[in-house]
């Protein structure tokens, strides 16, 4: 059995393991347990009742939060000629064509989200080997692929999450900083779970969303009520 460090026990002290908190109140408590010497992600993952081996409940997508990430990303872009021009002028930190398929080839990977211009898919799926499992791999349904670059890479830099089920069934995706407010967290979850909700797979069965947890990067996981009230109202902290 993995040993618990102490400032992981001192905070399983603090939390009932049994409760189901409302969302807000997680969101707090995960913000109060937020102790370790730099700014924890808050992170939130999801159980979906959907059945990942099935394409039409495979989940996955790309989400704005209106309170941002508090993390400027490093973007760098797949596109050739005055596409390059555009994608320069809106922010990326690197742009190229075949020769960044080569870079990234040759093990380069100090970026946070590729995005790429539908006619150089053909060259990026050459290093699909080495970004899909990174979960790096630009793709058209999370926005990611497209001529739009303008719009593709503000909405990152604005706080667009990418996220996918995994083979258990389960969304995992940063929603802000500890240094965040319980509020503005709160609505970053938010966003999230209602853009899950309106991706519901018709074939799915049953209850959709099953099990929620939060948790900031080195705290515990806190079990969240996922009935609609615990989910909707906002409790702001005294």
């Amino acid at each position: 059995m993995p040993k618990i460090g102490k400032r992981l026990r001192g905070s399983l002290s603090k939390i009932d393991s049994e409760k189901r908190y409302s969302l807000s109140e997680a969101l707090q408590t995960a913000k109060d347990l937020a102790n370790a010497k730099f700014v924890e992600t808050v992170e939130i993952s999801i159980r979906l009742g959907v059945d990942p081996t099935k394409a039409d409940q495979m989940i996955r997508g790309a989400v704005t939060l209106p309170k941002g990430t508090g993390k400027t990303k490093r973007i760098i872009v797949f596109a050739k000629g005055e596409k390059q021009k555009e994608a320069e002028s809106a922010g990326a930190h690197v742009v190229g064509a075949e020769d960044l398929v080569e870079k990234v080839k040759d093990g380069w990977l100090d970026f946070d989200v590729a995005v790429a211009t539908p006619d150089m898919m053909g060259q990026v799926g050459k290093v699909a080997r080495v970004l899909g499992p990174r979960g790096l791999m630009p793709n058209p349904k999370s926005g990611t692929v497209t001529f739009d670059l303008e719009k593709a890479i503000k909405e990152i830099q604005a706080g667009k999450v990418e996220f996918r089920v995994d083979k258990g069934g389960i969304i995992h995706a940063p929603i802000g900083k500890s240094g965040f407010s319980a509020d503005d967290l709160f609505e970053n979850a938010r966003a999230l779970i209602e853009q899950l909700q309106k991706m519901k797979p018709a074939s799915a069965k049953g209850t959709y969303i099953r099990s929620i947890s939060v948790s900031a990067t080195m705290g515990p996981g806190l079990k969240v009520d996922t009935s609609v009230p615990s989910l909707s109202a906002k409790v702001t902290a005294a």
